[in-house]
């Protein structure tokens, strides 16, 4: 069972003022999982809403399920005491009978007919304590997975081979897999979206994942070399360098209530200094992650705020190479904290201090692992 945050129960009673609703209705799964920590109303992926829905109105909560998944979400998923309103399965949808049961002036983060539209993601972040320590386990967890294919590949190996291996490692630690990206030698030079393919890795290799537990995603990516090009090491450092100088910038925007833009801006100055100015035309370079795979995504002159605590996914790409991690920025707890916590770091990869070009910065990021 999974229970609520005062937190989050009173960036929700907010809402409702600001937005002068009585009631609001949670169908889509992220915004569940983060209003109670996990609780699952996913059963067949890809639809935008859950098998069951949660309301608030400010003093307590309810759900609706259909008759069929009902005594599940009591037993196996919704916090303690939660009471759930039931319907025949076949009579009607979710959204109806959420319609049905709503208060008058409610609204909904889904499409409910007669309810007002609600959109949540910006209670999403900065992360709460529960969810903050939520995500450092499932960051550890996650790059354990995706270094123990590292260390275990070969170059005779394909990349659907390292694919099935890097979704059965992440399993075996309670996590879901929703990206799993796997370029050799010769695509990693070529696409920036590595799907892998029944070709051989080659002289080397990018691993990158999204996983997810309780709705939290975390991201990274690592590169396992068996005859690296001489250039690799290079342009991996050039990545690295961009990627500190998107933390570094990172940091100082949610400092100065600075916004993704001004993150992009600091990106495109990183890319210019390290003699590779052409790359972010040719991939996004990451943003907020958190409850999706990013919350948003930096672009010139985005107006998305810049929060702390909260964690973030740059993953700057050149040429063949590739720095991701996923990293929590105002790690010391405190809104506004400038403290940085590399979350997918484990100790156990090769690591090099990587400076930001154009402040004093450093970070300790992942390098290229050279496999005899």
């Amino acid at each position: 069972m999974t229970a609520f945050e005062t937190e989050k129960l009173d960036r929700l009673d907010r809402y409702l003022d600001d937005a002068g609703a009585a009631e609001l209705w949670l169908l889509r799964p992220r915004n569940v999982k983060w209003l109670t920590g996990g609780t699952d109303t996913v059963v067949e992926r890809g639809t935008p809403t859950g098998v069951a829905a949660l309301g608030y109105d400010g003093e307590s909560a309810r759900a609706v399920a259909p008759n069929n998944e009902a005594d599940r979400m009591r037993e196996e998923e919704l916090p303690e005491g939660v009471p759930v309103e039931t319907y025949t399965w076949h009579e009607r949808s979710l959204p109806e009978a959420v319609a049905e049961a709503a208060a008058e002036g409610a609204a909904a983060d889904a499409d409910v007919p007669g309810l007002g539209v609600a959109d949540l993601a910006p209670l999403r972040l900065p992360l709460t304590p529960g969810d903050r320590e939520r995500l450092a386990a499932a960051s550890e967890a996650t790059a354990d997975a995706v270094e123990t294919v590292g260390r275990s590949v070969a170059a005779a190996d394909t990349e659907y081979e390292t694919a099935g291996r890097l979704r059965e490692e992440l399993h075996e630690r309670g996590l879901e897999s929703p990206v799993v990206l796997v370029g050799g030698s010769d695509r990693a030079q070529r696409h920036r979206h590595f799907t892998p393919q029944a070709v051989e890795l080659g002289a080397y290799a990018v691993l990158t994942v999204v996983a997810e537990t309780a709705g939290l995603n975390v991201a990274a990516t690592r590169t396992v070399a068996f005859d690296p090009p001489e250039w690799l090491g290079e342009r991996h450092a050039a990545a690295s360098r961009v990627a500190a100088s998107a933390v570094g910038a990172t940091r100082e925007a949610a400092a100065a209530g600075g916004t993704a833009g001004d993150v992009f801006d600091a990106i495109e100055g990183a890319y210019d200094a390290v003699g590779w100015g052409d790359q972010p035309e040719r991939h996004h370079q990451g943003g907020a992650i958190g409850f999706e795979s990013r919350e948003w995504t930096a672009t010139p002159g985005a107006a998305d705020p810049v929060t702390a605590p909260s964690p973030y996914a740059w993953n700057p790409t050149v040429e063949g190479a590739k720095s991701e991690d996923t990293v929590l920025v105002g790690a010391d707890g405190t809104d506004g904290g400038d403290g940085v916590d590399v979350l997918t770091d484990t100790g156990e990869w090769p690591t090099s201090s990587y400076d930001a070009v154009d402040r004093e910065f450093a970070l300790d990021l992942p390098d290229v692992l050279v496999r005899g």
